[in-house]
């Protein structure tokens, strides 16, 4: 069975740096084919996709929030994580980790999620 775990702080205050950690088991991040993403999913609103992690270590952001963000992964944890910069009150969400095993597939695992809250 696959797992997926997310953590990380749940309170940040404007201008910070947003770090979430998803740990995955049952898997491996470098399994051909299979895409590792951030997700979130603000208050109101629907689910938003941030960007995803590969297999083979490349990463795609989404362009409207790309230049603040990172994904890298770390295959000897099997994890990968998720910095934001400069976070404002409009990046408060729920933000999910997932699995899909191929670019055109639909997510198969998702993590629990995360509140993650930024106020002053």
């Amino acid at each position: 069975q696959v797992r997926l775990r997310e953590s990380g702080p749940g309170l940040l205050k404007p201008s910070q740096t947003l770090s979430l950690t998803c740990t995955v088991a049952g898997a491996s991040l470098t399994t051909n084919a299979h895409y590792w993403s951030w997700i979130r999913q603000s208050p109101g609103k629907g689910l938003e996709w941030i960007g995803y992690i590969g297999y083979s270590d490349d990463a795609y952001y989404s362009p409207s929030l790309k230049a603040r963000t990172s994904i890298v992964r770390d295959t000897s944890k099997n994890l990968f994580t998720l910095q934001l910069s400069s976070v404002t009150p409009e990046d408060t969400a729920v933000y999910y980790c997932a699995r899909k095993t191929n670019w055109w597939a639909s997510y198969d695992f998702w993590g629990q999620g995360t509140q993650v809250t930024v106020s002053a």
